[in-house]
Order: C-alpha cells, then structure tokens, then sequence
C-alpha cells in the first residue's frame, strides 16, 4: 500500500466516524444538546466537545510530544461539559476547523512510521511510544467509541438514531 492510499484511508474513515458523531446531534438546540438521559454523565454535546479537544491533543503530540498531554488536573472533565457560554453549533464549527488541521497535517507527513514517546500515565507503559500510525488508529477508535455513546444519548433524548 503506498502512503497515499493509507492517508487517503485513514483520513476518509476519520472524517466518516466525525460524520457519524455529527449525525447524532442533527436537530438539537443547546438545551437538548446538554441533557443527560441515563446514569451517565454524558451529552451529546460533551461527548462531541470530548472528542474535538482529544484529536486536537493527539495532533498536538504529533507536532511536539508528551507535552501536549500536559494539562491541568480539571482539564479532562471539562471535556465532556457543553458549559452554559458554550453552543452546540459552536462545538460542531469547532470540530470542523479541528478536522482540516488534523487534514493538513496529517497530509504533511512522509511517513507514518515515525514514533513519539508518550506521556508519563498509569495507563501508558513506562517508556512505550506510538507511530503516527497508531496514534491516528487511537483516534479512529476514539470517535468511534464516543460516536456509540452519544448515539444511546441520542435515543434517550427523543427516539432518534444515528444508524436506524
């Protein structure tokens, strides 16, 4: 496979499971958008708002490293929070721009091969690295996931599904 094809992969199944995420939040207003429907604490907003800040993380790990992970202690709850100065269609416009960076630089690359040392993390090994490879693979499986999820809070809120 040449590395045209594989971008051209990776990238067109990142932007389909965006598509997907976005799907679950067609028609709803911001109150909508922030409601709970079960004993989680995920929206559909939040869990979109989620995903935009972790694939401007991994990009950022991809440009400069383990430092990109470094964020204050509240910074990852804050995520999944659509706050009251926050909109739903201002989440959507930010996955959107997030989209096109992640586009171009991933684009940028002559190789998917080259590996980046993670973070220091209970959930990382000590000393283990990712290709560029695999941290866009853990990206896919992040939308992918988070997609799911919004689409059962979707189905709490009025019926609706992203798939049915």
């Amino acid at each position: 496979m040449t590395l045209a094809r594989e971008l051209d992969d990776l990238l067109g199944t990142l932007a389909e499971h965006r598509w997907f995420l976005r799907r679950t939040a067609e028609g709803l207003d911001d109150q909508q958008a922030r409601l709970r429907t079960g004993a989680s604490e995920l929206t559909v907003g939040g869990t979109i708002k989620h995903c935009v800040a972790q694939e401007r993380i991994w990009t950022d790990f991809l440009v400069r490293g383990a430092v990109a992970h470094d964020l204050p202690p509240d910074a990852f709850g804050a995520q999944f929070v659509l706050r009251p100065d926050e909109t739903l269609a201002g989440v959507l416009a930010e996955q959107e721009q997030v989209a096109a960076a992640t586009e171009a630089l991933v684009r940028s690359f002559d190789d998917l091969d080259t590996d980046i040392a993670l973070p220091t993390a209970p959930w990382f090994p000590p000393g283990a690295r990712w290709s560029r490879r695999k941290v866009l693979l853990h990206l896919l499986a992040e939308l992918a996931q988070h997609s799911g999820h919004a689409d059962v809070v979707r189905e709490g809120i009025d019926g609706a599904k992203t798939m049915g």
